[in-house]
């Protein structure tokens, strides 16, 4: 049996999948066969939203999960000879083709069921039809059986659940590591489910049971599925045991490490809980592992509205016309458990409750509607079963961070205020909150930068041993300081990754922000700041089956960034609850960097055992002869190790440090588990800034605020680029991929983060502190001027150096191939700057090729385009001379995204390609039916999970004009395109491009990052025509710093892993190919067609 392995650059965990889904409930719980096929055609009406292979006819899944047909399962127990209790289970089980792994399967569960007292009756093969299986589905095509379990007299159901859940687990525990066939799609007294990988309508035909008149129910939830991984595979098909999910849990990798820790945290007189561990599945599907926490939730007692509001809760934070004891709920339930956060379009029965939720964004449509004869529908989008307007007696919508549900045990409908009714009145919430939580406050009246400034000799000893230049001074915190804003930068990127530099680089510089593009949108930090809070709790998680007053007694923190008065504040509390262990990261140089960070964790583990909660990881105390161990090392090797340990919930990680001076800094920081970030030398270097007069305000207190503000917003944008509301889902959800560490720092300190270039180890990363130490306590030694930002002679490499800029000027205005041939020969020869300068032609020994059979120059230059620049980034005669020139070579241009004067439709100044970005300036008819081809920008290299921003003073008269705005008005695109939220509303835009303009090709427009090969495959199945995969080194007009450097990756990784995706799938054949990002010469031209690209953008 074939199964879904690494590749290539591929991996499993890139996967994702968006979809339709709904549910049809009778509220009197009047079972019918009409209930069931009217599901299976409204699933077959979701066709659209859900995707088929190349074969034509596997699909990426689909499925029912309805309440247990009795009549049915009774009659065809007794055809198979069984004889079924009154209290009984059926489950549908997925098995090996392998007849002895099979067997073995069938007999360790039946050994695990009899463990819990259960008598399994026996099984019964399920009668399906394989010939309407498509090619891929048939690879990995599973054995189906039925299960029935009968509970002995007098057990209750509730309590016969549970002992069906424990025993279920066990066994898929038990053969985890050798039967990967294996899987229970449903095993349960309440509940039946039927899924698999082919199309909806093909659904009764693979399953007879479903075209069996005789079965009939009153609730079914149905599902299908929009994959973009390379190879779908059948347990992956939803629903999945409680629910089915439209959407993506951006913060999944987070919320499986807590669901890890918090098995050891949480204890139910009801379970084994040491039989759960761990309580999610730690890989695959995102939707899988919440419904597994959705289980262990219910099963420990838990009611279904409280759990669901404990994991996709609305937002709350911020809404301040909210009810107060409504508020107390949520304030009090968040102070335990962080939101499974993202696109969450999800419903759910537990055979009683047919309900649906969505997130606090509500980014997932779900309309419903209530006929007379009572039957309520909830679906992805209205018309999926024919009904007239006159059967209808309610309908409406599911609004942000609402949840609906009919309980058909009484026929009611539960409304969202319902619900929240019943929520709030359960516990006097807001009295326990007012009567034990505590909210931090600085000790001091006003919170100046630095109560006690350093010395300038003692600071400029931690600037060289933490690398401050003056170049981060004044371009960074200065800034910060002044403006309370981040940092802008333009052109973008052109400095090697920290592995390939011959520079000494931070650590954080290994680290690329990942971001949402196609199956999730990003967040607009400032249109939706309702969603978005930085708020967190501090102290000892508690046992959320317990609900009592403890829970309450925490710590709520604006900011994880914390000002001096705050970070003293917490140190002086003497409740035990906030008893503090510091942890000094400066370790004796004979030690060694890897045996320190091991000791870190060794010493966080034995103070946690003591009962210590706030664990600070502090740099501060450094002095000759001692090296300081990065923060992020400590960081990360003390929060694996605590959740490993199953402790890390008993425990707070503060970090005193001073690495932590920009907004990516803190993100890596808090996205490997720290709870709170205390910048010292960002303040005392603004203290010195004032000092020395390179900032004129004398208030420090005001310049310190303006800090923390601006790091703020970097955070906040950060997380909304990844599609995140909450810094409380973002802490160790690990969203960064790493370039260039070696896999024993990765596995010590980053475990589970995405590496695929291996690098430094930890004898280089200590090798880098040791030279800086070397310098850090000579005080003839100078502060570094810098050079990452801007070129500095003498500093960091930058592709975009005077040479190379003055050599290609000469170049281009004389015309003289001898002048090209000197650039070329920079460039190619230069100092390795990217990955595909360590690539080598292998010239040695070739067969060269007849010329007559090489590509014709026509024909190559049709391959090229130039790349995409808005009018306004560009000036008109720029913008036209560029289309003119490409029109002439045989080439395409570029629009951009601001529009195009009509004037040059039908001219050789035309851009024959449109670009249509997210803000949709100038975008009209016109515009569409004059391109060759219309390119979706979903992301830009420079700023991935970013608009594109046009300041005021650009916007003239004649860009107005074209963007349909008025002049001097700044015109920002938001991040996300509002039209889509998902993979099939891409494919929808695609449509209807194609619509418009027939004639022209659709493309698509991703950045590099680890995963985009999974999100092209989905593209491709959305019917583009081209996919452009563009690397973080593209130019931009404006952008914040900490995009430019640390967001997307290399186009040569993002090419590859998407030709290896694409060919892997069998899609490659259906797309054309492109890249784009600092493409200099013939060689890098070369270079990128071996890796995958069929064209190439400059």
């Amino acid at each position: 049996m074939q199964t879904n392995q690494q590749q290539g650059l591929y991996r499993p965990e890139f996967e994702r999948d968006n979809c339709g889904f709904g549910l049809i409930a009778q509220m009197d719980d009047q079972a019918s066969h009409w209930l069931v096929k009217t599901s299976i055609a409204a699933l077959a009406r979701l066709t659209h939203r859900g995707a088929v292979a190349a074969d034509g006819k596997s699909g990426d899944g689909c499925g029912l999960l309805m309440k247990k047909p009795d009549g049915f399962l009774r009659i065809v127990a007794a055809e198979a000879g069984l004889t079924l209790g009154s209290l009984y289970a059926c489950g549908l089980v997925f098995l090996n083709t392998d007849a002895q792994k099979a067997q073995a399967a069938r007999t360790l569960l039946e050994t695990e069921l009899g463990k819990e007292g259960l008598t399994v009756a026996g099984w019964r093969t399920v009668p399906t039809d394989p010939a309407c299986c498509g090619e891929e589905a048939l690879k990995t095509l599973p054995l189906f059986e039925q299960i029935f379990i009968n509970a002995p007299e007098g057990m209750d159901p509730a309590q016969f659940e549970r002992h069906l859940v424990v025993a279920r687990r066990r066994t898929a525990y038990g053969l985890m590591d050798s039967d990967k066939a294996f899987y229970v799609v449903t095993l349960s007294a309440h509940v039946l489910g039927y899924k698999g990988l082919v199309m909806p309508a093909a659904l009764p035909e693979f399953y007879k049971d479903l075209e069996d008149p005789r079965l009939e129910s009153s609730i079914c939830v149905f599902h299908q599925r929009f994959s973009t991984n390379t190879m779908p595979q059948w347990k992956l098909a939803q629903p999945f045991r409680y629910l089915a999910h439209n959407g993506e849990i951006n913060t999944v990798q987070g919320n499986r490490n807590w669901a890890l820790a918090r098995g050891y945290t949480f204890s139910s007189p009801l379970l084994p809980m040491q039989d759960l561990r761990p309580m999610v599945n730690m890989t695959g599907s995102d939707s899988s592992s919440l419904d597994n926490m959705l289980e262990v939730l219910l099963a420990g007692g838990m009611d279904v509205f409280r759990a669901m509001r404990l994991l996709v809760p609305p937002a709350w934070q911020n809404v301040d016309h909210l009810d107060p004891d409504l508020r107390a709920f949520y304030e009090y339930n968040s102070m335990h458990m962080e939101p499974w956060d993202g696109p969450a379009g999800i419903v759910l029965t537990d055979g009683r409750y047919a309900a649906c939720t969505l997130d606090r964004n509500g980014l997932r449509p779900a309309r419903w509607v209530i006929t007379k004869d009572r039957h309520m529908t909830i679906a992805s989008e209205i018309g999926v079963y024919d009904y007239t307007p006159g059967e209808v007696v309610a309908k409406g919508r599911v609004k942000p961070g609402e949840m609906l549900a009919v309980d058909t045990a009484t026929g009611t409908l539960l409304s969202p205020a319902d619900i929240d009714n019943l929520l709030k009145t359960r516990k006097p919430y807001r009295q326990w909150l007012a009567q034990n939580t505590k909210y931090l406050k600085s000790i001091f009246p006003k919170d100046v930068a630095s109560s006690e400034p350093l010395k300038a000799d003692e600071l400029a000893v931690y600037e060289k041993l933490f690398q401050v230049s003056f170049e981060e001074r004044d371009q960074v915190l200065r800034i910060l300081a002044e403006g309370a804003q981040e940092a802008v930068g333009s052109m973008g990127d052109d400095t090697p990754f920290a592995v390939l530099s011959e520079r000494a680089r931070s650590p954080y510089d290994y680290f690329r922000q990942q971001f949402a593009q196609v199956t999730n949108p990003p967040i607009d930090p400032l249109r939706e700041a309702i969603v978005m809070s930085l708020e967190g709790c501090m102290g000892a998680e508690g046992n959320m089956f317990v609900e009592d007053e403890l829970l309450s007694e925490r710590l709520v923190i604006s900011s994880p960034v914390l000002s001096e008065g705050k970070f003293r504040a917490i140190l002086k509390l003497n409740d035990g609850r906030y008893a503090h262990q510091r942890i000094d990261l400066n370790y004796p140089a004979s030690e060694g960097l890897a045996q320190a960070v091991a000791r870190f964790a060794d010493e966080a583990v034995a103070a946690v055992q003591a009962g210590k909660v706030m664990i600070v990881l502090s740099d501060r105390s450094i002095e000759p002869g001692r090296l300081p161990a990065h923060a992020a090392l400590a960081v990360g090797a003390v929060h694996q190790r605590l959740v490993h340990e199953g402790l890390r919930c008993k425990a707070n990680l503060m970090v005193e440090t001073a690495t932590a001076r920009d907004p990516h800094q803190f993100a890596v920081l808090i996205g490997f588990g720290a709870s709170m970030v205390y910048p010292y030398l960002a303040f005392e270097v603004i203290e010195d800034m004032v000092r020395t007069g390179e900032i004129t305000s004398k208030d420090t207190a005001k310049l310190a605020e303006n800090y923390r503000k601006g790091i703020n917003k970097g955070l906040f944008k950060i997380i909304s680029k990844m599609g995140i509301s909450t810094i409380n889902s973002y802490r160790g959800a690990q969203l960064f991929e790493i370039v260039g560490l070696h896999e024993e720092v990765v596995g010590l300190c980053f475990t589970g983060t995405t590496s695929r270039i291996q690098g430094a180890n930890f004898a280089d990363l200590e090798a880098d502190v040791q030279a800086l130490a070397a310098g850090a306590w000579r005080p003839r030694v100078a502060r570094d001027q810098g050079g990452l930002l801007k070129y500095v002679h003498g500093g960091e490499y930058h592709a975009y150096n005077p040479d190379v800029v003055q050599q290609l000027q000469a170049a281009v205005n004389s015309g003289d191939f001898k002048l090209w041939k000197v650039y070329s020969e920079s460039v190619n020869t230069r100092p390795v700057a990217t990955f595909r300068d360590l690539l080598q032609l292998k010239a040695d020994g070739a067969k060269p090729v007849p010329l007559d059979q090489v590509e014709p120059l026509d024909a190559i230059l049709k391959r090229f385009d130039s790349a995409g620049m808005s009018l306004g980034a560009l000036s008109p005669e720029a913008h036209e001379t560029l289309a003119e020139a490409m029109n002439r070579l045989g080439g395409r241009s570029n629009s951009g995204e601001g529009g195009e004067d009509p004037a040059r439709y039908g001219t050789v100044k035309v851009s024959k390609i449109k670009q249509i970005a997210s803000g949709r300036f100038g975008v009209t008819p016109a515009y569409l039916t004059s391109a060759e081809v219309l390119q979706i920008k979903v992301a830009q290299g420079a700023k991935p999970g970013e608009g594109g921003q046009l300041p005021g003073d650009k916007v003239d008269a004649t860009i107005a004009r074209l963007r349909f705005s008025r002049p001097g008005v700044a015109l920002i695109s938001p991040p996300p395109h509002h039209d889509i939220y998902s993979i099939e509303d891409l494919a929808q835009l695609i449509f209807d491009l194609k619509q418009v303009n027939p004639r022209a090709l659709v493309s698509v427009k991703l950045v590099a990052e680890a995963g985009v090969g999974t999100i092209a495959a989905g593209v491709a199945k959305a019917y583009a025509d081209l996919i452009t995969i563009a690397g973080y080194d593209g130019g931009t007009g404006a952008s914040p710093l900490t995009s430019v450097k640390y967001a997307g990756s290399p186009w040569e990784l993002g090419l590859t892993e998407t030709h290896q995706t694409l060919r892997r799938n069998n899609l490659r054949d259906k797309v054309r190919l492109q890249t784009d990002g600092g493409l200099k010469t013939g060689l890098d031209v070369i270079k990128a067609a071996i890796l995958g690209a069929e064209s190439f953008g400059f």
